[in-house]
């Protein structure tokens, strides 16, 4: 890996030039901000820069003791369940293995994928990247790995995961006897450790903050002053007289400079799909919970009132919140912001795009249901005596959530703003 050059080979850039908002484009001249301060877009208060003094060191030494953390917690026993003189004990992975074992391996897929594989991806992307920054050196697909890297974060549910397993607890509290083991207490530090890091993080540390130097005013959107971000390093491009596809001049990756026009369509379509999917995801049980030979099918309904039933109220509201609220108001969220975009309203466009990435941001919180599942899943296999399967039902709502979260990804924000500004001008 070659040593990272301390000056700037990109003449035309400098720190005091633009930048554009990712959420409405705004585009805003890059001033200093205090120690700990952060930058918003004056357009739509969405987060535009921070500074972060020593965020190398410092975010370098969290991950590193995430990682550790990770390893300990994927290693060690996770869970028991002990029932007179029966003990059944889990690692992190079984749940995941539980689910496929009892006939959903596309739910295991899930469970794996959110809970252990991506989480391993971030940590072991951010350290990659930050170990060679911290020594001087430029690391081999430096842009390839942060792409993977901020894609897979948003997937990384070990915050929900942990939420499920709080829940399975308490529905078994009146079953068995639950003992955490190493790696859950592991799993809580890497928790608290990995939202340490990410809070830690500067992106500047690994992109600079650079724009192009001019004297124009830097009034409405990029695009309109024939400039484009790059997605991987938001780096302000402008759009070549040539014709010819853009490239980044810092990390050369390709840079598209037209809005994700099919983006409304694709939206729509994903969204359809989920809202028909959570016809069945909440009429078909989702499990099945066998005590000393009796038990019944429950729907994601009758999970909360059984817990209502056991006295739990605020994890009976919490589930309630996660797994019928949540998708519910996603949907239409979305639906509104598709029906107002493609009207071209310039009705409350800040508070829409507000809206969106609220809308965003929970969505995830849908998986608690899937995580739960496959917790009891993995825990209560003592055959007579107690015993829970899936059932249909949740393979219909994963689905659901899994595309309701894909439906807010395709949707560009950015839309709202540019046919609102269509709409005045007409």
């Amino acid at each position: 890996m070659p040593a990272i050059s301390t000056t700037s080979a990109m003449p035309g850039y400098a720190a005091n030039g633009l930048t554009a908002c990712e959420s409405c484009d705004g585009v805003h001249r890059m001033v200093p901000v205090p120690a700990g301060g952060r930058a918003l877009c004056g357009r739509c208060g969405a987060l535009l820069y921070r500074h972060l003094p020593g965020s190398l060191d410092r975010s370098t030494a969290l991950y590193l003791a995430a990682l550790l953390l990770f390893l300990l917690a994927n290693w060690g026993p996770f869970v028991a369940l002990k029932l007179g003189d029966r003990v059944e004990q889990t690692r992190l992975i079984s749940s995941a293995f539980a689910l496929h074992q009892a006939g959903m391996p596309e739910l295991g897929v899930l469970v794996v994928l959110t809970s252990v594989v991506f989480p391993a991806l971030a940590i072991g992307g951010m350290l990659y990247l930050l170990l060679a920054q911290r020594l001087g050196m430029r690391p081999a697909g430096r842009a390839r790995v942060w792409r993977v890297v901020r894609m897979v974060t948003p997937w990384s549910l070990t915050g929900v995961f942990m939420l499920g397993l709080l829940v399975s607890v308490v529905k078994l509290q009146g079953l068995a006897s639950v003992i955490p083991g190493v790696a859950f207490f592991a799993f809580i530090g890497l928790l608290l450790v990995a939202a340490a890091a990410a809070a830690s993080f500067d992106v500047a540390v690994l992109w600079p903050r650079l724009g192009p130097v001019t004297e124009r005013l830097p009034i409405g959107s990029a695009a309109e002053l024939g400039y484009a971000s790059c997605h991987t390093c938001a780096l302000l491009v402008a759009r070549p007289a040539t014709g010819q596809p853009w490239a980044c001049p810092r990390c050369d990756s390709a840079v598209h400079g037209l809005r994700r026009h099919d983006s409304i369509a694709r939206t729509w379509a994903l969204l359809t799909t989920a809202s028909l999917l959570l016809i069945p995801a909440n009429l078909l049980p989702v499990m099945t919970v066998v005590r000393f030979g009796q038990g019944e099918p429950s729907t994601i309904l009758a999970g909360v009132a059984h817990l209502l039933r056991d006295g739990a109220v605020p994890l009976a509201l919490l589930v309630l919140f996660a797994s019928v609220v949540v998708p519910l108001a996603k949907i239409i969220a979305l639906v509104m912001l598709l029906v107002t975009t493609q009207r071209g309203s310039n009705w409350r466009t800040r508070d829409r795009t507000v809206l969106y990435r609220v809308t965003e941001a929970v969505g995830a919180w849908s998986m608690l249901d899937i995580f739960l599942v496959g917790i009891l899943v993995a825990l209560v296999r003592m055959d007579a005596l107690a015993s829970v399967s899936p059932g249909l039902g949740a393979s219909f709502f994963g689905a659901a959530v899994v595309l309701t979260m894909l439906a807010a990804h395709s949707f560009d924000p950015r839309l709202i703003w540019d046919r609102a500004a269509r709409a005045q001008k007409a």
